[in-house]
């Protein structure tokens, strides 16, 4: 028997984040460690560093599920590999003209830096993107 209530169910959006091994992935474990919440839908892929995400990596995850990317590095001056956030750097300005040729809103796609020492940062960075990736709505390549 049917009440006629409707169940609005809220979306959640499937937030991906690339933490670099030597600062951000850090940064998400003291979040974790010091009991800092952020959204359960943030799905954390640890790579060695941020300058080595290629921009398809980023596309093929908008365009194949995924709502929002935060790409996060260690601090300029800070790299484990010197250089290599400023080439994530350079990588997030092509990842920007991929994502307008392929209809997708630029605020899908985040570059952050998050040290080993800022889990509350990351924490907040990964609560506000989630909450930005809500009011934009599901990703237009979503099934």
């Amino acid at each position: 028997m049917s009440t006629g209530l409707a169940v609005e169910q809220e979306y959640e959006p499937v937030i991906l984040a690339l933490a670099c091994n030597w600062c951000s992935y850090a940064g998400a474990d003291l979040a974790g460690i010091s009991r800092c919440q952020y959204p359960a839908n943030v799905r954390i892929i640890r790579v060695m560093c941020s300058g080595m995400v290629h921009p398809n990596l980023v596309i093929e995850a908008l365009t194949k599920g995924a709502d929002g990317v935060v790409m996060c590095g260690c601090h300029p001056g800070d790299c484990h590999y010197q250089e290599g956030n400023l080439k994530a750097e350079r990588r997030a300005e092509a990842i920007t003209l991929m994502l307008q040729d392929f209809g997708i809103e630029e605020e899908r796609f985040k570059l952050a830096w998050v040290s080993a020492s800022e889990g509350p940062q990351f924490a907040k960075l990964m609560t506000e993107f989630t909450d930005q990736i809500k009011r934009l709505g599901p990703s237009p390549y979503k099934t």
